[in-house]
């Protein structure tokens, strides 16, 4: 369960607590630790004006191209989270909201240590509403891979024409 508070929104950190959990499998015992992990997260937020594409599916084809074209980097999918949400007899989605995706991806630089997978793979969400587009990712422990996600990110606004020849973008006044 992930809780959002106004102060873990405003900081920008999500808090993820746990609970303690056992349960016999016949020799293996399943865990889950107590503790509270903050998982910073990075945002931008653009006005339609200030964004190279017009839709949150355009913004999607160019991350599934920036992911492709990474050596390290592997696209696995994009999930529509707003259709997955009407879907739901119970789903609630707030009224700003228009569209709500998911570029669901991995990098492969390490992987040290089994529990590592818990945390894996990475995702990049989008968010249109009707004033304009939020771009959303949790921090990478990585460096390297953080500095990628926040140049992919900041390359979507109008005066940064880093990918200009994207065959997706809308023409830049």
């Amino acid at each position: 369960m992930i809780i959002f508070n106004a102060q873990a929104l405003a900081s920008g950190v999500l808090y993820w607590p746990f609970i303690r959990l056992r349960q016999r499998h016949g020799e293996h015992t399943l865990k889950q630790e107590i503790g509270q992990i903050e998982l910073p997260l990075i945002t931008l937020q653009l006005k339609h004006s200030e964004c190279r594409f017009d839709t949150a599916d355009a913004i999607a084809a160019y991350f599934k191209d920036k992911i492709e074209s990474h050596k390290a980097a592997c696209y696995i999918a994009t999930f529509n989270h707003l259709e997955h949400t009407a879907g739901l007899p119970e789903g609630q989605i707030a009224e700003e909201i228009e569209a709500a995706l998911n570029v669901v991806f991995c990098f492969g630089f390490t992987l040290q240590d089994p529990i590592q997978l818990a945390t894996r793979p990475r995702s990049i969400g989008i968010c249109q509403a009707h004033n304009g587009f939020t771009i959303s990712f949790v921090e990478a422990p990585m460096p390297v891979v953080n500095a990628l996600m926040e140049e992919w990110a900041n390359s979507l606004q109008c005066n940064n024409t880093e990918s200009s020849n994207s065959p997706h973008s809308s023409d830049v006044a």
